[in-house]
């Protein structure tokens, strides 16, 4: 399939342009990437599936295990997501909050790649 790039059309603020930069650079190994505008944001997904997204302030949507939703808001600068003021985005997804290192989005990336891999092996469709 190959990478598909949604920005075509849409304006990214500078925060998202070096975030994107970071995401791009931490799945040049997966072979079907996708950029898709959504959720205010730019969100990538590989082989379908949402792993991540660029929000225009810079903070980066992660989808993650449930599983480990206590122990990764432990770490620094990371929320639960919301739709909407208040509204939790269930365990499923948290924000790393702020400018964040290539180092640092690697990290993010890898615990979604670790988690969607994970779906996959254990035969959920979606996730």
């Amino acid at each position: 399939m190959g990478r598909q790039s949604g920005t075509k059309g849409v304006a990214l603020t500078p925060a998202q342009l070096l975030l994107c930069d970071y995401i791009r650079d931490s799945l040049t190994e997966e072979r079907a990437v996708r950029e898709v505008p959504m959720f205010g944001g730019l969100s990538f997904m590989v082989d379908e599936r949402m792993i991540v997204a660029a929000q225009k302030n810079g903070d980066l949507l992660v989808r993650i295990d449930p599983a480990q939703s206590k122990e990764l808001l432990c770490l620094p600068d990371t929320t639960q997501a919301e739709m909407g003021k208040g509204r939790s985005m269930w365990l499923s997804w948290v924000v790393a909050k702020g400018t964040l290192t290539a180092t640092q989005v690697s990290f993010w990336i890898g615990v979604a790649m670790a988690y969607r891999k994970r779906t996959i092996a254990q035969g959920q469709n979606r996730s």
